[in-house]
């Protein structure tokens, strides 16, 4: 389901790492929380080799099969605190949709143990909208009122002050790309159903979230689709 119903990241991602942090197709890059190898996709289709770090066993498997017939994905079953790579070995990292999940002090030691002198740390994710259109306030509302978690997890992307912690004292740039989905009311719930603040099966708040999710979409769509916004927050810097 989450292969399936989450975004995919702009290509203009890896073009700004080409850019900015001087990404070539030599580069050997660690993607940590690789989950189903959404962002290491774009980086394989640079030329670049991936070790794919990540510690769900399901999504790790759906990356395999995925990059099955790439020899330049290395699949690792390992965490952001503790990846299993050698020492300074990758000249990236980089963690899409994942980095708020991560004790930051101890993958702060884990990063810099890994990295190469001068390597780079870009950390990626893809924030909805909340008030952009009336459906997204619409669907905004329906999370605060219904998810378990939701405006802790949401607070955790892209939040200044954790960046500036993390990357302390080297500073740290962030540059936002505009992204988007379009869904029917299927691919509407598969979005909502993937996120890791819904209800579990069996609590009452999701039988009561679904049918105001319905609501939502019979009032704001149009021939049949709604337009789902995403704000890519590509933030990036050094470690010292």
């Amino acid at each position: 389901m989450y292969k399936r119903y989450r975004p995919g990241y702009p290509p203009a991602v890896v073009e700004l790492m080409k850019q900015k942090c001087w990404l070539s197709p030599d580069a050997m890059i660690a993607d940590v929380g690789s989950g189903t190898g959404v962002f290491s996709s774009l980086l394989l289709a640079n030329g670049n080799r991936v070790f794919g770090v990540e510690p769900n066993s399901g999504m790790r498997r759906v990356a395999e099969r995925r990059f099955e017939n790439c020899a330049r994905f290395v699949s690792v079953a390992a965490t952001a605190e503790s990846t299993r790579l050698a020492e300074h070995s990758v000249d990236f990292i980089t963690a899409a949709q994942s980095f708020h999940w991560f004790d930051r002090q101890r993958t702060r030691l884990e990063f810099a143990r890994i990295l190469k002198t001068g390597g780079w740390v870009v950390l990626v994710w893809n924030r909805t909208r909340t008030s952009s259109t009336p459906f997204l306030a619409a669907y905004h509302s329906l999370l605060q009122t219904y998810g378990t978690n939701y405006d802790i997890v949401r607070q955790g992307h892209g939040d200044q002050s954790m960046l500036e912690s993390f990357f302390s004292p080297h500073g740290v740039e962030v540059t936002v790309f505009d992204n988007r989905q379009l869904f029917d009311f299927d691919g509407l719930k598969g979005r909502l159903l993937s996120s890791s603040y819904t209800p579990e099966p069996g609590d009452a708040r999701l039988k009561d979230m679904l049918y105001e999710l319905g609501r939502i979409f019979r009032t704001h769509q149009v021939n049949g689709k709604v337009n789902f916004e995403y704000d890519t927050l590509v933030c990036y810097g050094r470690l010292p």
